[in-house]
């Protein structure tokens, strides 16, 4: 059975940057535009993996990750932060329930390690 990665984020060409290259490594990808979706899609879609964006029109990610986090069949669903804005937030993006924060620019550098360890470890 294939993995299921939701990718929130708001700007579209990195939304489907991201989209492409995780499904040229092979899994499925859904996609929220905002934490309100996001939080629809993680229920909808029970997701393997969430790369959640902060910055967000509607719920911003903080307020989406503890959504997911509020639900028993979500709750262990990893969470990696993808911002741009890692210093400012990273205290209260880990407190809400993600499990790692990452610049995009790191992310980037560390993307086929983030997807092996939450995907295939």
């Amino acid at each position: 059975m294939t993995k299921k990665v939701l990718v929130v984020e708001d700007t579209k060409d990195i939304r489907e940057a991201l989209k492409m290259l995780i499904e040229f490594q092979g899994y499925e990808v859904i996609v929220a535009h905002d934490g309100l979706e996001a939080s629809k899609q993680t229920l909808q879609h029970i997701p393997d993996l969430v790369l959640m964006d902060l910055a967000m029109p509607r719920f911003d990610g903080i307020y989406a990750t503890r959504q997911i986090r509020a639900h028993p069949e979500t709750l262990a669903i990893p969470i990696i932060c993808v911002t741009s804005h890692a210093r400012e937030y990273e205290e209260e993006a880990l407190a809400a329930g993600c499990n790692e924060v990452y610049t995009k620019t790191s992310f980037m550098d560390n993307f086929d390690h983030i997807l092996t360890k939450y995907l295939e470890g």
